[in-house]
């Protein structure tokens, strides 16, 4: 699945405009490398948001989204 429809159906980022321009803004990081909105995501990866005063960082663990069941672990949240 690519990286922008990724984070719009699973709801960390509610847009898909606004995920595709947060990584072409450099924002985010899949497995600590710079990533397209083109990037296609597996299952394990580790993506990183740089979204306004937050860092956050989530484990992909799905890429389905059935009966509402959340689509990532998030592992940490931190302030800049």
């Amino acid at each position: 699945m690519r990286l922008d429809k990724y984070l719009k159906v699973s709801r960390i980022i509610k847009r898909r405009v606004l995920a595709k321009e947060a990584s072409q803004n450099n924002l985010v990081y899949v497995n600590d490398k710079l990533a397209k909105p083109s990037t296609i995501i597996k299952i394990n990866d580790i993506l990183t948001l740089y979204l306004g005063f937050k860092i956050i960082s989530v484990k992909v663990i799905s890429l389905e989204n059935k009966n509402n069941n959340i689509m990532y672990e998030l592992i940490k949240e931190e302030k800049r």
